[in-house]
């Protein structure tokens, strides 16, 4: 590792698993002080360990992203800790429900957690990363299906295509504050949330 990222402050919001955890691994690697944030405050009290365990500087955070007042507590405890924040990365996301048949409960709760997070995820951390001096990142997960389309889930598209456009306007808003933002688009990746989509495949074998 280059330690890069010495000094540099990061929060990852969905850090407790898969992708999320691999970043927070990452990050804490090269030198930065990982905010390890997740719905399951296990499961990121257990990255941080593990963190801590290699040598890297972490704290848990136990944050549900779809609640302003959560991660307006989130930032609120960096701003105090440090006063500033580099890298701001949001992993949060579900998979949806096949078809088009959505119930508007189903139908708001995919907005919420895949949309609503990374919208305020981003903008009420925003001044925190004015003040990291041009250095500051936002970064997103989205999907392929964002860019190809899903014929499985089409409200997955939907809610990981508006984070591709999101991603665009913030880059544009953000480069006046030096503060750069991208969004990382995978397939398909082994994580415990991988079965669900396979499981959406008429006739698939998920435990293939």
């Amino acid at each position: 590792m280059t330690r890069r990222l010495e000094n540099r402050i990061a929060a990852v919001i969905g850090g407790g698993s898969g992708m999320g955890r691999a970043i927070c691994h990452r990050l804490a690697a090269e030198g930065a002080f990982v905010y390890v944030a997740d719905l399951n405050g296990g499961a990121a009290k257990t990255v941080t360990e593990e963190i801590l365990a290699e040598g890297g500087a972490a704290q848990p955070e136990e944050v549900n992203a779809a609640s302003i007042a959560d991660l307006r507590a989130l930032f609120d405890r960096i701003d105090k800790q440090h006063g500033r924040l580099h890298i701001l990365h949001n992993q949060v996301g579900m998979p949806g429900p096949a078809g088009i048949e959505v119930s508007e409960e189903d139908w708001q709760r995919n907005m919420d957690v895949n949309v609503k997070s990374a919208f305020y995820g981003a903008t009420l951390g925003y001044e925190l990363l004015k003040r990291s001096e041009g250095k500051g990142s936002i970064t997103f997960t989205a999907s392929t299906s964002a860019l190809i389309g899903s014929p499985y889930s089409p409200i997955y598209s939907l809610t990981k295509g508006a984070i591709v456009a999101f991603t665009r306007a913030m880059a544009l808003y953000a480069a006046p504050d030096g503060i750069r933002a991208n969004v990382i688009c995978p397939g398909s990746v082994e994580t415990p949330m991988l079965a669900q989509f396979f499981g959406r495949e008429p006739g698939a074998d998920v435990a293939d």
